[in-house]
């Protein structure tokens, strides 16, 4: 965990990323770093990201592009999923948010599924520290690894109900969520 006193810190989470069906190919959302999807699905995954640096650290296996998942470059129903695996929660804005969860809702085809792993701040803990740090313990498969995702705490809170009230009005339909402890899972369908 670390020291900085600016960090508040969450404890940290074991999550095991569960493969998922899909046809054809996915649209990860944020899919640099870790990597997370394009190692769980390899070839199968055009792993998008603001940051060439961040695509670069990750895992060889997917078509990694630097794009904006606020203006997808993608034509209208071209993915049978997307993903974001603990990258929204470095968006600033409701805005920002309804913009992505719409352009996810444009290029999925009709039945497509979105994928969606974040923190739960629906309620955020009283604290002086000026960033949260979310560690998390997960495995891919055989592959295990320890990391912490950062960030500074939001102006409005952020949790499942957020996020389902804006994937709703993008035209989405909540399939089901899964939570642990202060992380959730959720998945959305293009009706």
């Amino acid at each position: 965990m670390t020291n900085n006193d600016l960090y508040y810190n969450f404890e940290q989470v074991k999550l095991e990323v569960k493969d998922f069906e899909t046809d054809g190919f996915i649209l990860d959302i944020g899919g640099g770093g870790e990597g997370v999807i394009g190692r769980l699905k390899g070839q199968d995954v055009v792993a998008i990201d603001l940051r060439k640096d961040e695509l670069e650290e990750a895992v060889d296996g997917p078509l990694k592009i630097i794009m904006d998942a606020r203006d997808l470059k993608f034509l209208d129903a071209s993915f049978n999923t997307v993903t974001a695996f603990f990258s929204l929660m470095y968006l600033k804005t409701l805005a920002d948010h309804q913009k992505i969860l719409e352009e996810a809702w444009r290029v999925l085809k009709p039945g497509g599924y979105l994928h969606l792993w974040d923190i739960d701040l629906a309620e955020i803990p009283e604290t002086d520290k000026e960033f949260y740090v979310v560690w998390l313990r997960y495995k891919v498969g055989e592959y295990e690894i320890g990391t912490g995702y950062g960030q500074r705490w939001p102006e409005e809170p952020r949790g499942e109900k957020y996020y389902r009230s804006l994937a709703e009005n993008a035209g989405f339909r909540h399939v089901n969520t899964e939570r642990n402890m202060h992380t959730f899972y959720t998945r959305f369908q293009k009706a």
